[in-house]
């Protein structure tokens, strides 16, 4: 716009450009063909255009920021950013297919003016709209990750208000009426990332299990699974949850091997909490027992709850049965890992002498040792149940590492 524009007087046809009769038009197109957005939204950002198009004024700083509000309302109203910025887009161009009518009789120097100042316009309104909108959708995604992570608390918990917690599972689509078990997966080595591990399982367990009934989260460096347990609506028992877990986070080249322990399904707000004790009771069980199993099924397990119910007594039948061992020079480590892995192995040394990187020898050497140690033969089939009891029992109660027998598990 020249110096001699700017210092003229208005036309007539600029004075009715200010009249705002004929931007309130512009508005209900303009919400209209973006889908019926309210035009409230659009504030004072016709009049600024309707200002650059005419005398070549930008918007101050307050102006903006008042655009800025008014994306951040699109948000609290549940208008997506797009319909939002469409809405401007199209604002701008119904306002400025009326403006030729209005500086029709401008030189085609002040029309390339009026648009330049109408774009500067467009193009910081439509910034400042989205930032706004964008910043509410940031707090509103955070407040919901606060609330997802206290129900995550008191649902595995177990000991919140009934009440609260089937209030709270609504929202995550969870019937707490119904059968859940929980899975946990724990990396075995060191991972770089897991929110996007997270992701990508998220959405492989909602297609297969359903956008019900269904949560994925992170619990003490864990991911947590908390899925349908049972049948499904016709009757069949579902897929093993642990075994696609494992198979899901084993696609991601981010990490190394990862260990899932399943819970029982459980009915009931409890159901939960005891499905998720009882998978992290396995993955505790899995480490003291140096269980090679990538999956840990609650089942595989009871044989050493068992074991555990009377702590005195296996403790004792530890003491009892393999106490002599520490008297041999180098500890009672190495003997009692070759009795760990002569049992798993089904009493085979060529198996365990392979399982140890042994040679036959040396595993013939050992059992040839425990038995004079403890008097009892561990190949002799009388005997060898006795001897496995106490084999897992010191490794739950973390014997011969662990002195304190009384100290709780």
């Amino acid at each position: 716009m020249t110096e001699r524009d700017e210092h003229r007087p208005r036309t007539r046809a600029e004075a009715a450009a200010a009249d705002d009769s004929w931007l309130t038009d512009v508005a209900q197109a303009a919400g209209r063909e973006a889908g019926g957005v309210p035009v409230e939204l659009l504030g004072d950002y016709l009049t600024l255009l309707a200002d650059a198009a005419t005398t070549g004024r930008k918007p101050d700083p307050a102006e903006l920021d008042a655009v800025e509000m008014l994306g951040r309302r699109a948000a609290e109203l549940g208008v997506s950013a797009g319909h939002a910025v469409q809405l401007y887009l199209s604002a701008a161009k119904r306002l400025w297919a009326e403006l030729p009518m209005v500086i029709r009789s401008r030189s085609s120097g002040a029309v390339r003016d009026a648009a330049a100042a109408v774009l500067h316009v467009v193009d910081a309104a439509v910034g400042r709209l989205a930032e706004g909108h964008n910043e509410v959708r940031r707090e509103m995604v955070r407040w919901e990750e606060r609330l997802r992570h206290e129900f995550i608390e008191d649902l595995l918990r177990g000991d919140a208000d009934v009440g609260r917690l089937v209030e709270q599972a609504e929202p995550f689509g969870l019937d707490l009426g119904l059968h859940h078990q929980v899975a946990l997966a724990a990396p075995t080595g060191r991972i770089s990332e897991v929110d996007p591990m997270i992701s990508s399982l998220e959405h492989a367990v909602v297609d297969r299990f359903g956008d019900r009934d269904v949560l994925v989260a992170t619990k003490d460096g864990w991911i947590v699974v908390i899925a349908p347990g049972g049948s499904d609506a016709s009757g069949r028992p579902r897929a093993k949850l642990g075994d696609f877990i494992h198979a899901e986070l084993g696609r991601s080249p981010r990490g190394r091997p990862w260990r899932v322990s399943v819970g029982r399904p459980y009915p009931g707000s409890y159901g939960v909490p005891r499905s998720y004790e009882e998978a992290r009771e396995g993955l505790a069980m899995a480490v003291r027992l140096h269980l090679d199993a990538p999956v840990i099924e609650a089942e595989q397990l009871l044989i050493y709850r068992v074991l555990l119910r009377d702590q005195p007594a296996i403790t004792d039948l530890v003491q009892s049965v393999l106490g002599g061992l520490v008297h041999t020079r180098g500890g009672a480590e190495p003997l009692l890992a070759t009795l760990d892995a002569y049992f798993a192995t089904g009493g085979v040394s060529t198996a365990t002498a392979r399982r140890l990187n042994l040679s036959v020898r040396a595993v013939t050497y050992r059992l040839d040792r425990v038995r004079t140690l403890t008097g009892r033969d561990p190949t002799d089939p009388a005997q060898r149940f006795t001897m496995h009891a106490a084999t897992l029992g010191a490794r739950l109660l973390g014997w011969p590492g662990h002195d304190d027998f009384s100290a709780p598990l």
